[in-house]
């Protein structure tokens, strides 16, 4: 099963995420689950990098696979702030509808 569990501060905004797991809906490389969760969680990253300009900690398993956390410093621009919680508001929602159709491989939680 995939675990996510998406981290909001005082204020509602997403800080961090964390996803662990395998859903084994096929076989290594043929899984569309984990390919589904994998493609959202690493765009996330990207974008968060790549159109916010803020690199985020990333701690992942790259061996083995299965586990990945993100944190988003908390020093950002206005601008940046808002670029970072709608990709991660949108990786949230991705998630949502990945977890809605495969309900069995996938939970989510939000804590604060």
């Amino acid at each position: 099963m995939i675990k996510g569990t998406f981290k909001r501060d005082d204020s509602g905004r997403i800080n961090s995420y964390k996803i662990t797991g395998h859903a084994d809906t096929g076989e290594y490389g043929y899984d569309i689950v984990c390919a589904a969760v994998s493609v959202l969680a690493i765009n996330a990253v990207n974008g968060i990098d790549s159109l916010a300009g803020v690199q985020p900690m990333v701690n992942s398993d790259e061996e083995n696979g299965g586990y990945l956390y993100v944190e988003v410093p908390s020093a950002n621009t206005q601008e940046q702030s808002n670029i970072i919680q709608i990709l991660l508001e949108s990786l949230l929602l991705g998630m949502q509808s990945v977890q809605e159709q495969y309900n069995d491989y996938v939970q989510l939680e939000t804590i604060q």
